[in-house]
């Protein structure tokens, strides 16, 4: 709750400057330990969750990625299916069954939460969560929004992936987390 003490620092009610979509502008005042008040601004997001999409293939073992158009960054990236928790009260793994189908036309016979991370928490209170789906099959896909409509669907060896996370064509902080927390549940089994 937030206007129970954390480490000595206390919030009072925060105020919306701006609302659009699922996400809200918000600012608070505080309190720091030693008495000292201050105000910062940040972003409110519902969360999301990430996909790592595992395929078994003859060969050894592929990671489904997207590679689309992300306006922030003006540039595409390569990244794991994902999306916004942006349908009230719905549990993270039915948003991740979503978006796996939505974004890459894929079901998967076998579900298991990896775990989560904070996006970016110095200016948003985004949670991310990340799933391993496995058993993979191809349905239809149902996208969303330009950015989809024009994304393409790779799939790329697991090894390869950790390479590109290890030399940095892979940067997207759900992706690099999701896979690193795939090779260690992988190594443990």
């Amino acid at each position: 709750m937030r206007n129970e003490p954390v480490g000595g620092f206390r919030s009072a009610p925060l105020e919306q400057v701006h609302d659009w979509a699922v996400w809200s502008l918000v600012r608070g005042n505080f309190t720091d330990p030693d008495g000292t008040a201050f105000s910062r601004t940040f972003v409110t997001s519902p969360g999301a969750v990430g996909v790592v999409a595992l395929r078994d293939t003859p060969s050894g073992l592929n990671v489904v990625l997207v590679r689309q158009y992300r306006p922030a960054l003006h540039r595409l990236t390569l990244e794991l299916p994902a999306g916004m928790r942006d349908q009230e009260g719905e549990d993270p793994l039915l948003t991740a069954q979503r978006e796996l189908q939505e974004e890459v036309g894929m079901v998967a016979g076998s579900w298991q939460r990896l775990g989560k991370h904070i996006s970016a928490p110095g200016i948003s209170d985004s949670c991310v969560e990340v799933f391993l789906a496995r058993d993979l099959q191809v349905v239809d896909t149902d996208r969303h929004g330009p950015e989809e409509r024009h994304m393409t669907i790779e799939e790329i060896a697991f090894v390869e992936a950790l390479a590109m996370v290890t030399d940095g064509r892979l940067d997207d902080a759900k992706t690099v987390i999701g896979l690193l927390m795939t090779e260690r549940l992988l190594r443990a089994t």
